[in-house]
């Protein structure tokens, strides 16, 4: 989703050549994403969403990075595929979406997945088509007021779900190999917010209302942990309580979704944010 601001310059806050904080392999994706041998991930700086809990704040709101060429955004990939990953991971890559297009403008040997916080327009997505075989993105509100309050994005429910049925129907049902790593297809991810179990509950249900049984995996995510951003939000300034986590799991179960994956509490911990070092780039 792009929007601009009053300096012209996007609300990502970059400009018009890609900006990247670390490419490397990635082991701590969904098990059917990082298989054995890792995500070839790149991490793109700058966001259009405002998320008060963003983990990635150094690079997401921070600004911090590398700007490169495209030519040198494909060789990162080929690097990262040199290095044995099943895939290559574009985390949050939506706002520099011409550049990507440009550097997939022949296939990869691998797998592509467009790993984004799923504000992404129909239109973006269209114009990608047929370049990323694997969508990642998150599904973070149904609630409007929870979007606007907290990533400063009130159309967020709405972009959401369109950018998904858009997502579905390039890719299909999703796919797996031999060894269970995906090939194709759409994972939605969803992280649980303290104090927001309606918002979840009205995640699954959109999920289990729109797809099938093998159309989609989802990902229930426990793993929230406050940052700096959640001192002026005092009802999310905390981490998920048994009970919360508990509730989240059992309205899952009794969803009908069958395919995916959900964290265990323990999993909220801040040694899962990657070192944002330029590493690769």
């Amino acid at each position: 989703m792009s929007r601009t601001s009053k300096s012209g310059c996007g609300l990502c806050g970059m400009g018009s050549d890609p900006k990247i904080a670390r490419a490397a392999p990635h082991f701590w994706e969904e098990p059917c994403i990082s298989g054995e041998k890792g995500s070839g991930t790149v991490f793109f700086s700058g966001c259009s969403l405002k998320c008060v809990f963003c983990q990635n704040g150094k690079i997401s709101s921070g600004g911090f990075g590398k700007t490169v060429s495209v030519e040198r955004l494909r060789e990162i990939y080929f690097e990262l595929i040199e290095k044995g990953v099943h895939n290559i991971n574009l985390v949050n890559p939506t706002h520099f979406t011409h550049c990507i297009v440009r550097s997939l403008a022949s296939p990869l040997p691998a797998p592509v997945v467009w790993n984004s916080g799923g504000y992404d327009s129909a239109d973006t997505l269209r114009a990608i088509e047929g370049k990323i075989q694997i969508f990642l993105p998150d599904m973070k509100y149904m609630d409007a007021k929870l979007a606007a309050r907290y990533s400063g994005a009130p159309d967020y429910p709405e972009v959401s779900k369109a950018a998904i049925l858009e997502m579905f129907r390039q890719t299909g049902r999703y796919a797996l190999d031999a060894d269970g790593v995906m090939t194709r297809g759409v994972m939605i991810r969803h992280l649980v917010l303290p104090g927001a179990l309606d918002n979840t509950r009205a995640v699954i249900d959109w999920v289990a209302d729109t797809f099938k049984p093998g159309d989609v995996m989802f990902s229930l995510m426990s793993q929230f942990t406050p940052t700096a951003g959640c001192a002026g939000y005092p009802e999310i300034d905390r981490r998920l309580t048994e009970e919360e986590h508990a509730a989240a799991i059992e309205y899952l179960s009794r969803s009908g979704i069958e395919d995916g994956f959900y964290q265990e509490i323990g999993s909220a911990s801040d040694a899962y944010i990657p070192e944002f070092d330029l590493s690769g780039v």
